[in-house]
């Protein structure tokens, strides 16, 4: 099979290669040309991979899973929760800043954009890496996910201490990819408007993260650095 070498950072490249070359890659790959040719697909290509070029395999020290791109115009552009500067906040992501300036008692700033945490060492990884406009979850079980698992599961492997944040049932479920000995797991439910109040207020989680960088000698996430 002919190796495929998409646009993404060369650590994580190293690390996926083997997904890359993978039979169900070469579907996935055929899936995303038919869809593109027949619909309006997010984020735009050069950013399906965001997450890793943002933030090396080897700078990774928090992970935040989430489970979709946004499918509205605009808004996704390869990061969880996380949308380009000029696009509105969405409900969610409304919700994590309330929770950081009631965790922090630090302001967040109006903008959207989570490029600051992921430089920081903030893997905002989505399981379905794209979707098709207006259509949540269209791009679910084609492959992204085996993707997306092999992913936690190389980080889960290969490094130790990290701090994953899984947020509502989906991104609980993939607890069982990462092993509990070497790693830290804070779990909550949903920021959605639908379940914030059923726990992810209070949940302490950026304040949780950062006392458990700062024990292991690390440097600490500058929330509201976006």
């Amino acid at each position: 099979m002919a190796e495929v070498k998409p646009v993404i950072e060369e650590s994580w490249g190293n690390v996926l290669k083997e997904e890359f070359n993978s039979e169900y890659f070469a579907k996935l790959k055929k899936f995303l040309i038919e869809e593109k040719s027949n619909y309006r697909i997010y984020p735009p290509g050069p950013q399906i991979f965001s997450a890793f070029n943002h933030t090396p395999f080897g700078r990774v020290k928090v992970v935040i899973l989430g489970q979709d791109p946004y499918h509205g115009k605009g808004q996704a552009h390869g990061l969880c929760f996380s949308v380009p500067e000029g696009i509105r906040l969405p409900p969610s992501l409304q919700n994590i800043y309330k929770e950081i300036e009631n965790d922090l008692g630090v302001k967040m700033p109006v903008k959207g954009t989570l490029t600051g945490w992921a430089k920081q060492g903030v893997l905002l990884l989505n399981a379905t890496l794209t979707v098709r406009a207006n259509i949540a979850g269209s791009h679910q079980n084609n492959g992204w996910e085996e993707f997306t698992d092999a992913a936690i599961r190389q980080l889960s492997a290969k490094r130790t201490g990290l701090v994953f944040l899984l947020w509502g049932n989906y991104a609980r479920a993939k607890e069982q990819l990462i092993d509990h000995t070497k790693h830290h797991i804070l779990k909550a439910p949903h920021p959605s408007p639908f379940s914030a109040n059923r726990g992810f207020f209070g949940c302490g989680h950026f304040s949780k993260t950062n006392d458990i960088l700062k024990n292991q000698g690390k440097e600490m996430i500058y929330w509201e650095n976006l």
